[in-house]
C-alpha cells in the first residue's frame, strides 16, 4: 500500500493512548536546550545540595526515581515517567511481539494452568498442550498460595534463545513431562477476533492499536470478504488505543483520496494534517464502529473520522475522551518520558479531550457515568462538550470536548442481572467452572467439525445445573429462581467460556455477542 500524505512518525508503546515521533525544529531545539541549562543548574545544585551537606546519607538516585512522577503529575494525566524495569513490558504491550514460551495461563488452585498455547511460539513446537500444568520451573515446584501472574510471567518471559525447564502435569499421565523450552519471539495479536455475523455482514473486533495491526486488520477484512462479506461490523470496544499510524492505515483502506483523516497540532508541532490516499481497497462497503465508555484515543480518531466523513454508522455509548498526543522519549539509565507534545482533532475539527484540570476527578470520571445513569439512559449523559458546533462532511451537527457520541446510543445491558448473577461472576466461578468442564471434555470437544457444532451440543448438556452445583460447591449458592434470561445468559457465557479454552477467540466472541444489544442495532442499522 502507497504512504498516506504527510504519516506521522510513531515511536514505541504505551498502555492509554496516541502515541507519535516528533520532528523539532532548530528554534524549538534551541528553546528546549536552554530551558535544560536552567533547569539543569537548579536541580544539580540541590541534588549537590543533599549529596554533600544533607545530616544523613541519601540514594541520591531513588530519589530522583521518586521525584520526577510528582513533576509529571502536574502535568496532564497521560504524560508519564516509565521506569526502567517496566519499559520493556509496556514496549511488549503493541510492539507485535516479545520473547518468552508462547503460551496463555491460568492460575487454578494454586496452579499454573496452560489455557492456549500460541501459534507459532515455542511451546506448541515442543508438543506442550492446552490443559498441561505447571508444577516445576527450572527443577523447583512452582506451585502453591504464593504464585501469581507476575512471578508467573517473570519466569515464563525472558531474552530470546535462552532456556527454562518445565516440569509438566498432564491430564491422565501419572508421571510429570519435562520440557526445555527455548525462549523465541512470540507473536502478540492485536485483532482479538473476525467471524461472520451473518451470510454478508463480516465483523471484526480490535483489543488495540499495534505495531503489526494493520496487517492483522487487512488480513481479517479480506479473510471475510472471501467468505461473502459485503459490509463489516468494526469492534472498538473496550480499545484503549496505541500507536496512530496503525489507525491511519486502517482508516485510509475505507475513505477515497484526500478525505481528511485526522490532524495534530501542539505548542511546538504545526499542524500536520493526514489524508487518505485513495488507494483502499474497502470503499464502498457499508460500515458500522461499535465504541464505549473505554474506547479511547486511537480508537476515538478512528470512529470520530468515520463520523465526520459520514462513512460509517457509529453505534453504543460515548467514548473516553481522550484526544493528547504522546511522545515517548528514552532516557539514558534505560527509563522513558511519555510526553505530551500535541492534541489530535477529527476532521470537523474537533478535539474530544475531556477536561483534566482535577486529576482525581478525570480519573473516576467514568465511574461518575455509572452513577449519573448516563450508560443506561442517552438523557441522562453529561458530557463536559463544547458549545461549538462542528459539521461532518453532510452537515451533520457533532461535538467536540467530551469523547465521541454515537449516532445511535445502546444502553448498558442489564436485562439479565440480578444479586445471584453478579455474586456468581464476582466469584470467578463461572470462569472456573467452564475451565474445569473443558478440561474434563477435552478429546470430545475437540471432536467436532467446528465450533458451532460443538456449540449444539454443549446446549443439549444442562449447564445451567451444573454450573449451580460448581457455585455452590465454593459457597456461592442460588437461594431463589432466576429469571429465564438470567438463566440463558449463565448458560451463554458458561458456553463461550468452554469454547474459548478450546476454539480459541473467534469461537468465544461469536457465542458471547450473540444477542448483543449493540452489534444488534448495529446490524439493523448498517442495513438501512
Amino acid at each position: 500500500m502507497n504512504k498516506i500524505f504527510n504519516p506521522l512518525i510513531v515511536t514505541i508503546a504505551a498502555i492509554l493512548g496516541v502515541i507519535v515521533g516528533s520532528v523539532i525544529t532548530e528554534r524549538s531545539n534551541e528553546r528546549i536546550t536552554q530551558t535544560h541549562r536552567k533547569m539543569d543548574s537548579k536541580i544539580d545544585m540541590l541534588l549537590n545540595l543533599v549529596n554533600l551537606q544533607y545530616v544523613d546519607e541519601v540514594d541520591i538516585d531513588s530519589l530522583v526515581e521518586k521525584a520526577i512522577p510528582k513533576i509529571m503529575e502536574e502535568l496532564d494525566p497521560h504524560t508519564a515517567y516509565i521506569e526502567a524495569k517496566d519499559l520493556q513490558m509496556v514496549n511488549d504491550e503493541l510492539g507485535g511481539s516479545f520473547s518468552g514460551i508462547g503460551v496463555q495461563f491460568n492460575i487454578q488452585n494454586d496452579t499454573v494452568m496452560i489455557v492456549d498455547v500460541i501459534s507459532g511460539g515455542p511451546s506448541e513446537k515442543l508438543g506442550i498442550l492446552p490443559g498441561d500444568r505447571i508444577v516445576k520451573v527450572n527443577d523447583t515446584l512452582f506451585v502453591g498460595e504464593s504464585i501469581n501472574n507476575n512471578k508467573v510471567m517473570h519466569k515464563l518471559r525472558g531474552p530470546k534463545g535462552t532456556h527454562v525447564k518445565l516440569g509438566i502435569k498432564r491430564r491422565n499421565n501419572k508421571e510429570l513431562i519435562n520440557f526445555d523450552v527455548k525462549r523465541g519471539d512470540v507473536p502478540v495479536n492485536s485483532v482479538d477476533a473476525f467471524f461472520m455475523l451473518q451470510k454478508n455482514t463480516g465483523y471484526v473486533k480490535v483489543g488495540k492499536f499495534g505495531a503489526k495491526t494493520y496487517d492483522e486488520f487487512v488480513g481479517a477484512l479480506m479473510s471475510l470478504y472471501n467468505e461473502g462479506a459485503k459490509r463489516y461490523v468494526i469492534d472498538l470496544r473496550g480499545n484503549s488505543g496505541g500507536f496512530l499510524d496503525a489507525a491511519v492505515y486502517m482508516i485510509n483502506e475505507f475513505l477515497e483520496e484526500n478525505s481528511l483523516i485526522v490532524y495534530t497540532e501542539g505548542k511546538a508541532q504545526r499542524r500536520n494534517d493526514v489524508k487518505a490516499d485513495g488507494n483502499g481497497r474497502f470503499q464502498d462497503f457499508p460500515l458500522a464502529v461499535l465504541i464505549d465508555e473505554w474506547s479511547a484515543s486511537a480508537s476515538e480518531i478512528f470512529a470520530g473520522c468515520m463520523q465526520d466523513n459520514d462513512r460509517a454508522v457509529v453505534v453504543g455509548r460515548r467514548s473516553f475522551g481522550k484526544g493528547l498526543v504522546q511522545n515517548q522519549i528514552p532516557l539514558n539509565d534505560g527509563s522513558a518520558i511519555r510526553l505530551t507534545i500535541a492534541r489530535y482533532y477529527t476532521p470537523s475539527g474537533r478535539c474530544i479531550q475531556k477536561p483534566y484540570d482535577n486529576a482525581s476527578e478525570y480519573q473516576k470520571e467514568v465511574y461518575e457515568r455509572y452513577v449519573n445513569g448516563e450508560l443506561y439512559n442517552k438523557d441522562s449523559v453529561k458530557s463536559p462538550q463544547d458549545t461549538v458546533k462542528y459539521y461532518t462532511v453532510g452537515h451533520r451537527v457533532v461535538y467536540g470536548g467530551g469523547g465521541i457520541m454515537p449516532d445511535f446510543f445502546v444502553p448498558y445491558d442489564t436485562t439479565f442481572t440480578t444479586p445471584f448473577y453478579n455474586k456468581l461472576m464476582n466469584s470467578s466461578s463461572l470462569y472456573d467452572f467452564s475451565f474445569r468442564y473443558s478440561d474434563d471434555h477435552r478429546e470430545q470437544l475437540y471432536g467436532f467439525a467446528d465450533y458451532k457444532k460443538a456449540d449444539e451440543f454443549l446446549k443439549k448438556q444442562g449447564l445451567y445445573e451444573k454450573v449451580l452445583a460448581f457455585a455452590e460447591g465454593k459457597n456461592v449458592k442460588c437461594d431463589k429462581p432466576q429469571p429465564q434470561n438470567t438463566q440463558d445468559r449463565i448458560v451463554q457465557m458458561a458456553r463461550a467460556y468452554i469454547l474459548r479454552n478450546i476454539y480459541g477467540e473467534n469461537a468465544f466472541y461469536d457465542i458471547y455477542y450473540e444477542k448483543d444489544p449493540v452489534v444488534q442495532e448495529a446490524l439493523k442499522r448498517i442495513k438501512k
